[in-house]
């Protein structure tokens, strides 16, 4: 459940990155919606780091490295 959790939010946080990227290219100068979604697109990267940090601390999430 939470690797499913941790993929809809870098798929959300690709979807911003897209969204930020069409506001950017489109919008006139005076328009706010490329900082709302660099904000949005911080937000959710903050939050799977943050899913990331929790899968590791609480054991769902193992690293099988050999280092």
């Amino acid at each position: 459940m939470l690797k499913a959790a941790i993929v809809l939010m870098l798929i959300a946080t690709v979807i911003s990155l897209f969204s930020g990227l069409f506001f950017l290219v489109r919008d006139d100068s005076h328009s706010n919606r490329v900082l709302t979604s660099l904000t949005i697109r911080v937000c959710l990267a903050a939050i799977t780091v943050g899913l990331i940090a929790w899968g590791f601390f609480s054991g769902q999430l193992v690293s099988h490295a050999p280092w």
